[in-house]
């Protein structure tokens, strides 16, 4: 598969056919695989050989999403897991030691968040946290047990853009694990370890499937350190399902594509909202007027399908527009086929007190659009009746 475009390698990446010679890869719907002997039993028990044992530990589908996950990211290899969330834990609790330090951007998934200032707290590991809009304080912040260097970029929920070279350099400088949530981008749109990432997380949950079916995340990065991340994750029973697995692999073939027209939606309907009167503000990437649109261009293929705006008139006008919606869903989930709506102050980031979510940007009033693949005609027009 070398040399192959990224869509050959997202379609074309299978694992080996079966006697039955299958030409979509089967379901391997199986808690554990058999050995043909007594030393085959010892010798993959003693990792002598690279088979699967267990499904807690491998499957011919989760290896196969793996491998086309690492091929899309330019990793060594990764982990496949049930949930999002299940990698960023399993990941950094591979990697920290009671009494280690993290610095890590304040604007991060709120279960991220409750994650650094809640539970490693109890095993004595904290967190420093940045703004990501002024990454000159970073450096202020490392001290001499800090071991990962963490961001997202874009952020969820605001799209604020980070520039990865400038934090790749920092970690790099300062003998740093540099890891990267690329949820929001997706491979086909950003590979955070051509810009210097160690290691790159995602939840598999949003574009990777995008059809909202199923939970599922996953982390690639370098071998060495996906070494240790294995290690944890075999033990504590994190995996991902082969099912799910399955999902996924197939949803990646038609990735590039579909995240083709969520951006081309997500740009058209950002350029509208900016027009309009009843807006206070809009941000995406690849508007011009977003504070980073030339990093976003410098690292993104195109700018995602997430639109964060703000209605006019507060929270009663935003619960008003809220409740006037009548196509898009109003879920928490994003990267559905179909168009969604959140409020992440009251849904996704209401774990986080009002100084919290304020320190990164996220208003009372601030609406997230997950913009699907409906006509963007549509998609507006019921935008449009919900402002009026």
């Amino acid at each position: 598969m070398k040399g192959k475009k990224f869509e050959t390698q997202a379609i074309r990446t299978q694992m080996e056919r079966s006697q039955n010679l299958e030409h979509s890869s089967p379901i391997y719907m199986t808690s554990s695989f058999v050995f043909e002997d007594a030393e085959d039993m010892r010798a993959s028990f003693a990792e002598e050989k690279q088979r699967n044992i267990y499904s807690r530990y491998s499957n011919p589908n989760s290896n196969e999403l793996i491998e086309k996950v690492c091929k899309m990211e330019g990793a060594e290899n990764g982990f496949a897991y049930a949930s999002g969330m299940a990698a960023v834990f399993s990941t950094l609790a591979a990697l920290l030691d009671a009494g280690d330090h993290v610095v890590s951007s304040k604007s991060i998934f709120g279960s991220t968040h409750t994650l650094f200032t809640q539970f490693f707290p109890k095993w004595n590991i904290e967190t420093s946290y940045f703004d990501a809009n002024d990454l000159s304080t970073i450096e202020g912040l490392i001290r001499p047990n800090t071991k990962i260097l963490y961001a997202e970029t874009p952020t969820n929920p605001g799209v604020d853009v980070l520039d990865l070279e400038v934090l790749a350099t920092i970690a790099k400088k300062h003998d740093l694990i540099f890891v990267v949530d690329n949820c929001f981008a997706t491979p086909y749109l950003q590979q955070p370890i051509k810009f210097g990432a160690d290691l790159v997380i995602h939840s598999g949950t949003k574009l990777m499937d995008g059809q909202g079916r199923v939970l599922a995340g996953i982390t690639v990065g370098s071998g060495e350190l996906m070494d240790k991340v294995y290690r944890f994750s075999r033990i504590t029973g994190p995996a991902l399902s082969p099912f799910n697995a399955w999902v996924l692999s197939r949803s990646l073939e038609t990735l590039a594509i579909r995240v083709d027209r969520h951006c081309e939606n997500a740009l058209k309907l950002a350029s509208y909202l900016e027009g309009h009167d009843k807006i206070e503000w809009v941000k995406y990437p690849f508007l011009k007027s977003h504070p980073k649109h030339e990093i976003a261009k410098k690292q993104m293929k195109a700018g995602g399908c997430v639109v964060a705006f703000e209605v006019k008139g507060g929270l009663e006008a935003g619960r008003e527009f809220f409740d006037s919606i009548q196509l898009l869903s109003l879920s928490a989930n994003l990267g559905d086929a179909r168009s969604i709506v959140t409020h992440p102050a009251s849904t996704t980031h209401s774990k986080l007190t009002t100084e919290e979510r304020n320190a990164v940007g996220i208003s009372d009033g601030m609406v997230r659009v997950s913009v699907g693949l409906e006509h963007i005609d549509d998609i507006i027009a019921d935008i449009e009746q919900a402002l009026e």
